[in-house]
This record gives C-alpha cells, sequence and structure tokens, in this order.
C-alpha cells in the first residue's frame, strides 16, 4: 500500500506503507487508507515528528558507538553505510507540512 498525501499549496507526496505508517502513528493520526491533518493540526504533527528525530538522532549515535566498537573489531566500518534513516524518510513530509502551516491549508490522504 502506498499513502498519498496531498494538499492545495505543494505537490502530492508518496510514501510506502512502512514509512507512511510510522509517520502517522508519530503524528498521532490512525494509519488509515484516508484521512486527513487539519491546519490547526500541523504545528502539532511538525512538534511531533522533530521529538521523533531528536530521539532518533540520540539512538543512532548510541548505536554508531557501539558498532563503532565492534567494526573496529571486525575492521568492517561500513558494515550499516546503506541504511536510510527516519530524518531521510520524513523531509520531504515535514516540508509538506511547513508549507502548508504556513498557508493554513489542511493535508489530506487517500482521497
Amino acid at each position: 500500500m502506498l499513502y498519498k498525501f496531498k494538499s492545495k499549496t505543494t505537490g502530492d507526496l508518496i510514501l510506502l506503507e512502512p514509512a507512511g505508517r510510522r509517520v502517522l502513528e508519530i503524528i498521532g493520526k490512525a494509519p488509515q487508507e484516508k484521512g486527513i491533518i487539519l491546519a490547526a493540526q500541523i504545528p502539532a504533527a511538525l512538534t511531533a515528528l522533530e521529538a521523533a528525530l531528536v530521539r532518533e538522532d540520540a539512538l543512532d549515535k548510541q548505536v554508531k558507538a557501539e558498532e563503532g566498537r565492534e567494526a573496529e573489531e571486525r575492521d568492517d566500518a561500513n558494515a550499516n553505510a546503506d541504511a536510510v534513516t527516519l530524518r531521510q524518510r520524513v523531509k520531504p513530509f515535514v516540508d509538506m507540512l511547513r508549507r502548508c502551516d504556513d498557508a493554513g491549508v489542511d493535508v489530506v490522504w487517500g482521497v
């Protein structure tokens, strides 16, 4: 399943099911086939996403430190180089929300 987010201000944004589900859960929305983020809800959604990114960054630093020690032992420093972070996955969505917040418009998906 794909999540296709739309607004009157931005182009459409498509997220694959795992990323779309995670984003919706972070902002407190049910990961249903259809939904809406009201303009009044966007600031809280942005705050929730930023908090999730801060938590993930802290966890990533901890994991990388542990992996770094293990990589030194294995001499395999690029073991996790291909991992895509939450920050990379949600950047277009955060940009969309910011533009919609500035314009005072809703974001919908599945319609």
